[in-house]
């Protein structure tokens, strides 16, 4: 079983940046995709950024694209998200998981657990 742990967000000004760390531990990561998503107040709960643990390939949201990078550590077992030009529609509590395949990483209605996240708020 994989256990997660989000941390690194606050409250920080439109155009600035933030960056969350996601440790995780428990079982080998190499079949693994990992990655972030976000909830809104209000909202449902969306993708927003994944790497495959094996090979680093990222995918991202289309909303984040140019904006955010999501990285690894093998070492740390630590996965990060870089958030650069933040807007006020970022505000969110970002939430990471682990997947086999990346359909499911774009579908976080299939997810059956979560962590507590971390919240992220920009400010106009």
């Amino acid at each position: 079983q994989v256990q997660l742990v989000e941390s690194g967000g606050g409250l920080v000004q439109a155009g600035g940046s933030v960056r969350l760390s996601c440790a995780a531990s428990g079982r080998t990561f190499s079949a693994y995709y990992m990655g972030w998503f976000r909830q809104a107040a209000g909202k449902e709960r969306e993708f927003v950024a994944a790497v495959r643990w094996s090979t680093g390939s990222t995918y991202y949201a289309d909303s984040v694209k140019g904006r955010f990078t999501i990285s690894r550590d093998n070492a740390k077992n630590t996965v990060y998200l870089q958030m650069n030009s933040l807007k006020p529609e970022d505000t969110a509590i970002y939430y990471c998981n682990v997947a086999f395949n990346i359909a499911t990483m774009r579908t976080p209605a299939d997810f059956g657990s979560w962590g507590q996240g971390t919240q992220v708020t920009v400010s106009s």
